[in-house]
């Protein structure tokens, strides 16, 4: 099996060295290039073309942000596979992670994240899936139940059902499949086709989105899953 292939993108020096020693001792990883902004990230994801970029948010010359859509929509023009991109956000409540999001990165992690919840974040993504860290959507929710003052809710939400609302408020506190099935008595499949129809009917790509679109819009806090 073909290892798969990280490209680190941060400022920090001494933090990329860290995480390259981590991702390299694990015989199912490679780091591929590092690069210490924006620009050159971009550069060095066109280049080496990695499976996996670990993004951080916050750099000179060219944000997180603007890297992700820029590596993304350059993989598009070229017609080859994107990379998935991580996130990589000192605090738990980062707007610009959430706007990484929006921009298409697959998920979200602390930077003093346990080293093998990082490493499980690399192969979760590389499978196709999302990662988004548990802390951080709580503390999504402890600054919703605060009065975060964001838009209002758009048309489309009138589409979802009561029941659809309550699936949208338990996946958004980042409930899996399973722990939802077995809240409310379903089995999973039921769960799943109920998300689906969720995700399909508000406009977004995965639970990911779901999760930053519940704290755009005040939706899903706890106690309140209609919003």
């Amino acid at each position: 099996m073909n290892a798969i292939r990280v490209a680190l993108v941060d400022d920090q020096a001494l933090f990329r060295s860290g995480v390259r020693m981590l991702v390299e001792s694990q015989p199912d990883l490679e780091v591929v290039g590092e690069a210490g902004d924006g620009v050159a990230g971009v550069a060095l994801a066109a280049t080496t073309r990695p499976d996996v970029v670990l993004m951080d948010v916050r750099m000179p010359q060219l944000d997180g942000i603007q890297a992700t859509e820029r590596i993304l929509a350059e993989a598009e023009r070229a017609g080859r596979a994107a990379p998935r991109i991580v996130v990589l956000t000192t605090f738990d409540l980062d707007e610009n992670a959430a706007k990484a999001i929006r921009a298409g990165a697959s998920g979200f992690v602390l930077k003093d994240a346990d080293p093998e919840f990082l490493l499980a974040a690399i192969r979760t993504v590389h499978q196709g899936n999302q990662v988004i860290a548990a802390s951080a959507t709580r503390e999504l929710f402890a600054h919703l139940a605060r009065g975060s003052g964001r838009r209002p809710a758009p048309a489309s939400w009138a589409e979802l059902t009561p029941r659809e609302r309550e699936i949208f408020g338990f996946a958004a506190r980042g409930l899996s499949n399973s722990e939802i099935a077995a809240s409310e008595f379903l089995s999973e499949a039921t769960v799943k086709t109920h998300v689906s129809r969720i995700l399909a009917k508000l406009g977004l790509r995965d639970r990911v989105q779901l999760v930053v679109f519940a704290y755009e819009h005040d939706l899903g806090t706890p106690g309140h899953p209609e919003g």
